[in-house]
């Protein structure tokens, strides 16, 4: 009985040591079928987003979603944390003998207080290691504590670093783009200023930005689930509205070239192949058309009132379709993964822009008609806003 306890026990650190190392210091993705961290996510991540769909606010609905990251990430820590408690304390009830202050008996139970207490280097006294095996196990499982609450201060600002990266570039695409952005919107902002250095420098910006989150993402996978600080923004609708612009123009435009498209579209496509199998998204053969005839014609007809005209002909058409079979189906399937809404092409009414909201507009503009002698108009619902 104690040789198997000591197996376990050593299986169990092993264990939990290997998977901390691949997912806090590994700079890598690891596709061993087994792991903890796997698991965890599936265990927990299954019930929350099923949960989460059945929500009808979407206000309430991304709320809830948004703690699922942070929360995620505290409760995995916490499972390393009790594993190797649980490991030490098997490694302890097979290596010896141990004394207690009163007197009273030895038990498993009492084995994994003990393990708690030296983890995280408490040091009661109230029961002692006697044998000198039972001695080395205790001062390598407190040693081991000290690393691991020291591992965790490290990586909790490191993950929020790279999260605010990534919503830095979210949110400098909002003036660019819109809110929720789209490839229109883009298009029609910059794409008819004299110069095209404007939209090639935000292009270029986001070849770096989609290096950086496929960099930082595969580094820090629970980055995935954290949710962006505006519900109608997240990185993926990003990164599609900027895949969608690079496709058109890359397809054709009239009086843009294509060169900084190419090799951002080449960056985008690559993060998002590689983040859908880093959330385990399943491919759909039968994902919904984003660009059907009508909503194609739409686009063409809104480009051009606003000064962008794409280029005519089938060869255009063939190689849009090349393109968005590219990288559709994967924001599919990561979008149906994470709960996240895929941007349109084009925006179906005119919104305004998250900087251009705020919580006194509607106050500050009827004391301005009210002093111009114009009738006041009746409030809007808070979910008016965005």
């Amino acid at each position: 009985m104690h040789i198997a306890a000591t197996i376990a026990g050593l299986v169990l650190i092993l264990a939990v040591l290997l998977d901390a190392f691949e997912a806090v210091v590994l700079p890598r993705r690891v596709e061993r079928r087994f792991r903890i961290t796997t698991w965890f996510y599936r265990s927990v991540g299954v019930p929350w987003f099923k949960l989460a769909s059945h929500v009808r606010s979407n206000r309430r609905r991304e709320t809830f979603l948004a703690y699922f990251g942070p929360l995620s990430l505290i409760l995995l820590l916490i499972l390393w944390a009790l594993g190797l408690i649980l490991g030490f304390a098997l490694l302890q009830y097979g290596s010896g003998e141990h004394l207690r202050l009163n007197d009273e008996p030895i038990n498993f139970g009492t084995l994994l207080y003990m393990s708690g207490q030296t983890f995280f280097t408490l040091g009661y006294g109230d029961i002692v290691p006697a044998s000198p095996l039972s001695r080395t196990l205790a001062v390598a499982e407190a040693g081991m504590g000290f690393a691991f609450l020291g591992t965790v201060v490290g990586y909790l600002p490191t993950i929020y670093s790279s999260f605010s990266r990534r919503e830095v570039q979210i949110s400098l695409l909002d003036a660019y783009a819109g809110s929720p952005p789209t490839a229109a919107e883009l298009l029609v902002r910059l794409g008819t200023s004299p110069q095209q250095r404007l939209l090639d420098q935000v292009f270029r910006d986001w070849e770096h930005s989609a290096s950086d989150v496929l960099e930082s993402h595969i580094s820090y996978p629970p980055l995935c689930f954290f949710r962006s600080q505006h519900r109608n923004q997240s990185w993926l609708a990003a990164l599609t509205a900027i895949l969608d612009a690079t496709s058109l123009v890359i397809a054709g435009v009239e009086g843009l070239a294509s060169d900084q498209a190419k090799l951002t579209f080449s960056m985008a496509r690559h993060a998002l192949v590689d983040l859908s199998q880093l959330v385990h998204a399943r491919y759909d053969p039968y994902y919904p058309d984003r660009l059907s005839g009508e909503e194609s014609l739409r686009l063409r007809q809104g480009l051009a009132a606003g000064g962008v005209e794409l280029k005519q002909g089938p060869e255009f058409e063939q190689k849009l379709l090349a393109l968005r079979a590219m990288y559709e189906p994967y924001a599919h399937a990561v979008g149906r993964a994470l709960l996240i809404s895929l941007p349109l092409w084009i925006a179906s009414e005119k919104k305004r822009d998250n900087w251009q909201a705020g919580p006194w507009d509607r106050a500050i503009q009827a004391k301005s008609l009210a002093e111009l002698g114009h009738p006041v108009l009746p409030r809007r619902s808070k979910e008016d806003h965005f």
